[in-house]
């Protein structure tokens, strides 16, 4: 069984179902500015040639430690499905992105304060369904889940890009059409989110 909402027990090597929404509703991504600068920001973080800043610093680099399997950004919340190799590292990573997204927004959008409704959420999955069925509750977050630009779907139907894994979700099917399809089959989806949902408290 999933675990509710919960972080208290934080695993090395395992996949964790990431997500947080914007504080009393707010949109957290505007325009498609916003949108890019969030994906700059994770991609910033697991590029495996770590970037560096004006001064030739190197920015916070996750890769080979973490690895992010699937993602989606909609107006007011995102969904992460993210593998860490040692305790510790979603928390560490959540906050590379995170914190700087949110001193772009605050001078962006001139206010202050937190962006985020709360600290965010991490769901433990535990089992290769789960694995399959978090993935595609994370892709058909959006109603044109096909077109929508700010997710991995398209990672899986082409080719992924380097900061976005898809071998070992796709491992999990006999091809990657049948990945395809297993997202397409909204009876199954149906019944498969209404109890996800449930089981994480949305």
């Amino acid at each position: 069984m999933v675990r509710k909402n919960t972080y208290r027990t934080d695993y090395g090597d395992t996949y964790y179902h990431v997500y947080n929404r914007g504080i009393d509703g707010m949109e957290l991504f505007r325009d498609e500015d916003d949108h890019r600068y969030f994906e700059y920001l994770i991609m910033r973080c697991l590029s495996p040639k770590p970037l560096k800043d004006s001064f030739g610093r190197e920015y916070r680099n996750f890769y080979g430690l973490v690895r992010l399997h699937a993602y989606c950004l909609m107006p007011n919340h995102y969904h992460l499905l993210v593998w860490q190799k040692e305790s510790g590292l979603i928390s560490k990573f959540i906050s590379a992105v995170c914190i700087p997204y949110g001193m772009y927004f605050n001078k962006k959008y001139k206010r202050q304060g937190t962006i985020f409704e709360s600290k965010y959420k991490a769901v433990r999955v535990e089992t290769d369904p789960q694995l399959m069925h978090v993935s595609r509750y994370i892709h058909l977050n959006p109603v044109g889940y096909r077109l929508w630009d700010h997710s991995s779907y398209s990672d899986y139907v082409y080719s992924p890009r380097d900061w976005v894994t898809t071998d070992f979700v796709l491992g999990l099917f006999p091809s990657k059409k049948a990945y395809l399809d297993f997202v397409d089959d909204y009876e199954d989806v149906k019944r498969a989110n209404d109890k996800y949902k449930h089981e994480i408290g949305q």
